[in-house]
């Protein structure tokens, strides 16, 4: 198989698991070098980086809160002594993601989110930026979803942070051309993984019932967007969603 993504090194943040792990190993199958990064999830982890490795690509894992500034560094300080400079960055980490009435709302529970998709994107960012410069080459792509457009009710937290991750996207995008460093974002509609386990299959059904292509989407339809954006093809993108969700929110 062609390797397109021979000699990069890519870190995929939240990766042991659902969208990250099928991302990991999406990139391991395309020749890069893949930083499979956790924070609770050892063994998990520890699998998606021998699946990369089976598949005749480095991989290796590496735990860190990507919401704290010195874990980050490490991170990256880490990255680069195993596997070398990240010039492919995939934003991908999350947490919990609580329906809360307005009533109920509060800043805290605001912050949560925008800790996820506002301040770890930065903090990535900025820690790996002077590598890409350097080379004048980088891919920075950043998981959205599909609720900012669809507007979800007791779900604004969620739904202000991605609309706020979109806003960085497009902002970097215009700043970080002139480097040859794309920056987009692949906004999944609901994608069922691990973290879906308990949901009611009525309601999956329901929902793939309102989806112009009529099912529900997979990891590998979000890994497949992924890479192509990490590629040479798709050299000629940056400031782009690219939305993931058989046609949603047409």
């Amino acid at each position: 198989m062609n390797k397109p993504l021979a000699n990069h090194v890519a870190l995929v943040t939240g990766a042991s698991r659902g969208l990250g792990a099928a991302i990991a190993l999406e990139l391991g199958e395309r020749g890069a070098a893949v930083a499979v990064n956790y924070l609770n999830a050892k063994e998990r982890a520890q699998t998606v980086a021998e699946q990369i490795r089976r598949q005749g690509a480095k991989g290796d894992i590496f735990k860190a809160d990507v919401r704290d500034e010195k874990a980050v560094n490490q991170l990256i300080a880490s990255i680069e002594r195993q596997l070398g400079a990240v010039d492919i960055l995939v934003i991908n980490a999350t947490g919990p993601q609580p329906f809360i009435r307005l009533e109920k709302l509060n800043w805290r529970d605001c912050q949560d989110q925008l800790e996820f998709f506002v301040k770890s994107p930065l903090l990535l960012t900025q820690r790996v930026l002077g590598k890409m410069k350097e080379l004048r080459w980088g891919r920075i792509i950043q998981i959205g979803s599909e609720v900012f457009e669809r507007g979800v009710p007791e779900f604004s937290s969620y739904v202000a942070a991605k609309g706020a991750q979109l806003g960085l996207t497009r902002s970097w995008a215009m700043e970080l051309a002139p480097w040859n460093i794309t920056v987009n974002l692949v906004a999944p509609g609901w994608v069922p993984t691990e973290r879906h386990a308990g949901v009611p299959q009525a309601e999956i059904d329901r929902y793939a019932a309102s989806v112009p292509l009529k099912r529900m989407g997979t990891p590998q339809d979000v890994a497949a967007a992924v890479a192509f954006l990490a590629s040479d093809d798709a050299a000629f993108i940056t400031g782009q969603k690219i939305s993931v969700n058989g046609g949603n929110t047409l």
